[in-house]
């Protein structure tokens, strides 16, 4: 039976004494890894060459480079981000959740309440990156189909052929060379544009 790896957790802290009260919140996950950081200075890199399962960032203030970072590893490495924060204004709260932070706690930081609101960031990140996903592919499903109705429509207006043998050229031609039904229609478009170009 495979048993969970113990979870990596990068605090980005530089007060010695709030970062020891995440990590005393963080004992209750026993065998995790916690690696610590002080500065925000190039974060994306040292996420990536770290990996941690989780990022927990303490500030008094959120700036505007402490969340321009948040949005960097969020982009090139999504994870789960807590923020922890002495005080904020609602315009930074809410840039921090489009920066990628899956929770952002004012003024709230005790031991006790951190795994619980580690356990949620988790929760809920791993929810809103499903949901990602699913646009990301219903998007993607969008662009191929509108690719394809495209090459259908090129088909149909040069070879005078009706939608429905317009498609079948596309799949029959997709099947004798071995791609898939969009790479056909891409290279028809493709070809046609450089012959009208």
């Amino acid at each position: 039976m495979e048993t969970a790896k113990p979870l990596k957790i990068l605090i980005i802290d530089s007060n010695d004494e709030r970062a020891a009260v995440v990590e005393q919140g963080l004992a209750a996950y026993g065998d995790a890894q916690i690696l610590r950081m002080g500065l925000l200075v190039d974060l994306a890199r040292k996420v990536e060459e770290l990996q941690p399962d989780v990022l927990i960032v303490d500030v008094d203030s959120p700036d505007r480079d402490t969340l321009e970072n948040m949005r960097s590893v969020s982009d090139r490495l999504p994870r789960p981000i807590i923020m922890f924060v002495e005080e904020s204004e609602e315009s930074l709260a809410e840039e921090a959740l489009r920066a990628g932070v899956s929770a952002y706690i004012v003024d709230g930081l005790s031991a006790r309440r951190v795994k619980p609101i580690l356990d949620v960031a988790m929760m809920r990140f791993k929810v809103f990156n499903k949901l990602r996903e699913e646009l990301d592919k219903a998007k993607s499903d969008l662009a191929s189909r509108k690719l394809i109705e495209r090459a259908k429509g090129l088909l149909m207006e040069q070879r005078q052929l009706s939608e429905e043998n317009a498609y079948k050229l596309l799949r029959n031609t997709a099947m004798k060379e071995g791609k898939s039904i969009l790479e056909i229609a891409d290279s028809l478009i493709s070809i046609t544009r450089m012959l009208k170009g």
